[in-house]
């Protein structure tokens, strides 16, 4: 079977991520590319404006650390059990990047905005609280079909990339994902969707009765890479767990950022601390 032409290497994936781009990651439960992200650390990729769908761990703090990310949109970022994003948390307390702060919900209306072609999504529950003072493309507006009724208006959120982990990809450069429906919202919303998969089949998984509902068309993907482990050292669905002993000593020696720096070289087989 001819592989289809969206099928490529890591390298080249990854090359098609422009410095300044708009990219939008998935949280670490859904599908995170960690494999990719250490290439984009090698190829010192810069100014990104990330974004977190809708949560940020050690995907964001590598990035971060790297000196990839000029804007981050988020609702959080930590490494979960393993305490702290280290990396974010010192940019953040140096103003080395600007973060765009939000929450769930609001990160997922934005992100079906784009995906339905509107330009924002109403949203309840951010009225009275301290993020409209600090979110100025946010407006709250009355709604139209009831007086004295005010809603938030959020703008739709257009990444360029949407950069993804997924267990499985067919050779026509269909993408199985599972239950992780905020990825195929994700691959809606952004103009570019580029995959890492665990392993590709042979046999085309739109035409499988029991996968299908959970398959992104290839219409919506820009570049599939098979990349065994490759959200390492994050788990991954029922395939692999976390490495906990990788993860502790991360979240130790990214305390500082030299540390960081001889952690990501050892992962990346390169010296990052020059781009940093």
């Amino acid at each position: 079977m001819v592989d289809s032409p969206l099928m490529t290497d890591i390298a080249s994936l990854v090359g098609a991520i422009p410095n300044g781009a708009k990219l939008a990651i998935a949280k670490e439960t859904s599908g995170t590319a960690l494999a990719a992200t250490l290439a984009l650390a090698r190829r010192r990729v810069c100014d990104l404006h990330l974004v977190c769908v809708p949560v940020g761990g050690l995907q964001t703090d590598i990035l971060i650390g790297a000196g990839c990310v000029h804007t981050i949109e988020t609702s959080a970022v930590s490494l979960g059990e393993f305490g702290a994003a280290p990396r974010f948390v010192a940019a953040v307390k140096a103003g080395k990047i600007k973060a765009l702060d939000s929450t769930c919900p609001a990160i997922y209306a934005g992100l079906q905005a784009a995906e339905k072609g509107l330009p924002f999504m109403p949203l309840r529950g951010i009225i009275g609280s301290d993020l409209l003072k600090q979110r100025g493309d946010w407006r709250v507006i009355d709604n139209p079909f009831q007086s004295g009724d005010p809603i938030v208006a959020l703008a739709a959120i257009k990444p360029d990339i949407a950069l993804i982990h997924a267990p499985l990809a067919d050779r026509f450069g269909n993408i199985y994902i599972g239950r992780e429906r905020e990825l195929m919202t994700m691959a809606h919303a952004s103009q570019m969707t580029l995959v890492t998969v665990e392993a590709i089949c042979e046999h085309n998984l739109l035409e499988d009765e029991a996968r299908a509902g959970a398959v992104i068309p290839a219409l919506y993907i820009t570049a599939v890479a098979e990349v065994k482990n490759g959200a390492w050292p994050l788990g991954f669905h029922d395939q692999y767990g976390d490495d906990d002993a990788a993860l502790l000593r991360y979240a130790a020696m990214a305390q500082t950022q030299d540390g960081f720096n001889q952690i990501i070289a050892e992962w990346c087989g390169v010296d990052v601390a020059a781009h940093a």
